[in-house]
């Protein structure tokens, strides 16, 4: 009898030792290729390596191109200080560079500063919103996450508010979320965007940043709340989005930017 291996889930890949060639599978698909949070989290998986033992503080990426082909990660260290280390890396396939990324690294201070975060929305817990199931046809790497928004608005359901909260996990495992399961959750709500259209057009990012907060490390549950916002778009379609996560008590744990641009074919 012949056995087929199950193809990676996203936490395998983010599990598997940096350096190695990474299939594209379509199961990891978000909207037309490999999902854009996947990606970034590998990519900083890979930068942590050349700096191991170094938090991670904020990662950058830019999508030049969709990924769909197996492809291996590049990176090198621009500066490794005391307080600061710098990397960057490359997604590349056999057609070249898809994603370029930078990190910024940092150890913890000693220092007591005052200490600043965003207000979590009034939200009831995961348990009592109900599932917002996406067709795995759509977005197949869906079936991997567990989305439970919160409040009214919906993907492209025409509101008038380009805002989207929804609690998100993770369905491999109860862990809560480390800086590279954080880094994919971030980018796996529905573009706020689409929360005021009535008919469907892809909003894929053009860039990306995330950024963990000192909470992230304490977190203790697999849920966390994120809240997507439109700051600002334009009429020839290009996107400001920013992005808050919060934990089931209330912990601010990081925040994102997108900027994205709309398509319609």
């Amino acid at each position: 009898m012949t056995h087929t291996a199950s193809p990676p889930s996203p936490l395998a890949l983010l599990r598997r030792p940096a350096g190695e060639w990474i299939d594209a599978g379509t199961h990891l698909f978000g909207f037309g290729g490999f999902h854009g949070g996947l990606t970034v989290a590998l990519m900083a998986a890979a930068m942590q390596g050349d700096a191991p033992g170094i938090p991670l503080r904020s990662v950058t990426a830019r999508f030049h191109r969709p990924i769909g082909d197996e492809f291996r990660l590049e990176t090198s260290t621009v500066r490794a200080g005391r307080s600061v280390t710098a990397l960057t890396a490359r997604a590349v396939t056999a057609k070249g560079i898809h994603v370029d990324a930078s990190a910024v690294l940092g150890p913890p201070g000693t220092a007591e500063w005052p200490a600043f975060a965003p207000t979590a929305p009034d939200a009831p817990p995961p348990e009592e919103c109900k599932i917002f199931a996406i067709p795995p046809e759509f977005v197949p790497i869906s079936s991997y996450l567990e989305i439970r928004p919160v409040g009214p608005h919906r993907p492209y359901a025409g509101g008038t508010e380009p805002e989207l909260t929804a609690w998100i996990r993770l369905l491999e495992d109860e862990e809560p979320p480390d800086a590279l399961r954080f880094i994919l959750l971030m980018d796996s709500l529905a573009p706020s965007y689409a929360a005021v259209l009535s008919t469907l057009a892809l909003v894929p990012t053009v860039e990306l940043t995330v950024r963990a907060g000192a909470n992230l490390g304490r977190a203790a549950s697999p849920w966390i709340l994120l809240r997507a916002r439109t700051r600002a778009a334009t009429a020839d379609g290009w996107v400001d989005e920013e992005i808050d996560a919060w934990g089931r008590d209330g912990a601010h744990l990081g925040s994102a930017h997108q900027l994205r641009i709309i398509r319609t074919g």
